[in-house]
Parts: structure tokens; sequence; C-alpha cells
């Protein structure tokens, strides 16, 4: 039976998020080329992407997440912008890798149909079903539009990986992408020691370490949140390790894989 996957390659996965705007190229063709592999065998794959050193950074920088900042709101906008073009630069890194393995995709920049953050916020996702058969929709983490004296805010590849997975008909698959770690942990990553959690489930602690000087959307919390929001309506969400994207086909195929599978 042929599986329809809402695939999310983490900024982490994807880039350095210690230097700007660096991609992980030699990773992201990894990656391109098992979703080759996917959509060769009769698979859909709809795929986002975060931003990583190409965005967080920058919104950290000049507080986009929390809106327009009258004080500096001139070097906000400006940054706005500058965020937007990275945003695309990266994207471009993404498509041109799924080109050179033989798939179509079409892009689309949430700040082009996207209004408002969180999981509420307003676009036509049918836009992701409208594709050609064997074309790869692309979108990602972007700066939108907001209502209000805020003007604008970031909308998290997150939100969109729950609205997309629930929303878009027979989805069977949900899978987040992590880098340098298989799933969930026991413990943050980086202790000695630490183990996979094969099943998790909402309510149970996360365990992270995650870095608010370089991430402005809520690092595995908002990923955990949202993926258990998904699993209600999605019977396979996984957290998978991205350095090793052979693991989605044996998930696809085996119905397990190493990783974690989270349970509403």
């Amino acid at each position: 039976m042929a599986a329809k996957v809402v695939m999310k390659l983490g900024g982490g996965l994807i880039t350095d998020k210690s230097s700007f705007k660096a991609p992980k190229k030699e990773i992201i063709d990894s990656i391109c080329k098992e979703i080759s592999k996917i959509i060769s065998n009769g698979h859909t794959v709809i795929l986002i992407h975060g931003a990583g050193s190409f965005g967080h950074l920058l919104a950290k920088e000049w507080s986009l997440a929390g809106g327009m900042n009258p004080e500096i709101s001139e070097q906000q906008r400006e940054a706005v912008i500058r965020v937007r073009s990275d945003m695309i630069e990266l994207c471009g890194y993404v498509t041109n890798s799924l080109n050179l393995h033989g798939i179509k995709c079409e892009v689309f920049p949430p700040s082009d149909w996207a209004v408002g953050t969180g999981s509420n916020f307003n676009g036509d996702l049918a836009i992701f079903e409208k594709v050609p058969k064997g074309t790869v929709p692309v979108s990602f983490g972007d700066v939108v539009i907001v209502g209000g004296e805020a003007e604008f805010g970031i909308l998290s590849g997150d939100d969109l990986m729950a609205r997309i997975s629930l929303e878009l008909s027979s989805v069977s698959h949900c899978v987040f992408l992590l880098g340098d770690v298989d799933g969930m942990m026991d413990m943050p990553p980086n202790v000695e020691g630490s183990k996979l959690i094969p099943i998790w489930r909402a309510g149970e602690s996360v365990e992270t370490a995650h870095n608010s000087e370089q991430d402005v959307t809520g690092g595995i919390e908002l990923k955990a949140a949202r993926a258990s929001q998904i699993s209600r309506g999605v019977n396979e969400v996984w957290f998978i390790n991205g350095n090793h994207p052979e693991r989605i086909s044996q998930l696809i195929e085996e119905g397990t894989t190493i990783g974690t599978k989270i349970l509403g």
C-alpha cells in the first residue's frame, strides 16, 4: 500500500546552527537520495524543513518572534526581508538536491500564503495536494504577516507539520528527522549513558539540551507537543535520526525502525 509521508528536516540537521548560513550539504544530499528512493517506490512525500542557521540567529538578534518593537522597527523590518531571503536560499539547497536526484518539486514559502503564527495560522493547505503526481511540495518555517500591532511573527515548521498532517487526506506517516540523536532520550542526549525511548506518550517528560540562544521556535518541546497532537490522527508519527535516512524507508516498508514512535 502506498504511503503518504509528511517529513520535516530539522534545522539543526541540515545546517550548523552555530555558524551563520552554514548548510550541511552532504546530509541534505543523503536525505534527498532517500526521498528519491521513496518516491520511486510509489509513495508520496510532503517536505518541510527548519531554518537552522539561516533563520534562528538573525531572528534571535532582532527579536522577530515577538513581533514589531517600535524602538527597533526599522531594523526588524530589514531583518524580516533578510530572513525570508535566507530561507529561500536554504530551501534552494534542498530543492537543488531533489532535482539532482530526479525529483521535481514546488516550493510554497509561508510568507506567500500563510497569515498568523502557532497552530491556528490561516492559509490554504490544499496547495500541497494540487501538485502533479511524483512532485514533492516543499515549505519551511518562515517570518509571516500577523494581525494587529505585532505586524510579523515566526511560523514554525512544526506548526506546519501539525496542520498539514492532520488536515490533508490519507497521511500515513509523519516523520521528524533530527540531528545527531536517534529520537527522544531518557536524559539530555549530551549526557553520557542517555538511552533511546522507543515509545513516547503525551504527558511524559521531555529531556532536552535545547539551546534558547539559537532556537526561537521552541525546540524539541514544541516538536513533542505537535507530534503528540498529530498522533491523534496519524498512526505512524516518529522521531528519527536524519543522519540515517535509510530508516525512513525501513519504517515505511517494515513498520518499525530505530527511533521514537509518538503516541497521543
